[in-house]
């Protein structure tokens, strides 16, 4: 399990019940954008650089590595 490309372990970092995972603090996503800000960017006056983490989950099934790139609710 990956946070921003950072290994994060059970227990210390996420815990497991079922089949939701339960980080021990908040990630942080990036809001909507508001038309004052769109417009910035449109005119190349500023660019977006809020936080925005994202979880990367490996796991093997059929004997193939495989990735899930999961979006926190």
């Amino acid at each position: 399990m990956y946070v921003n490309g950072v290994r994060q372990e059970a227990g210390r970092d996420f815990d497991r019940l079922g089949d939701e995972l339960l980080f021990r603090r908040e990630l942080a996503q990036e809001g909507k954008l508001g038309p004052i800000r769109w417009l910035s960017m449109l005119l190349g006056v500023a660019g977006t650089y809020r936080k925005h983490e994202t979880v990367d989950v490996v796991y093997e099934t059929g004997g193939r590595r495989t990735v899930a790139n999961l979006t926190p609710s």
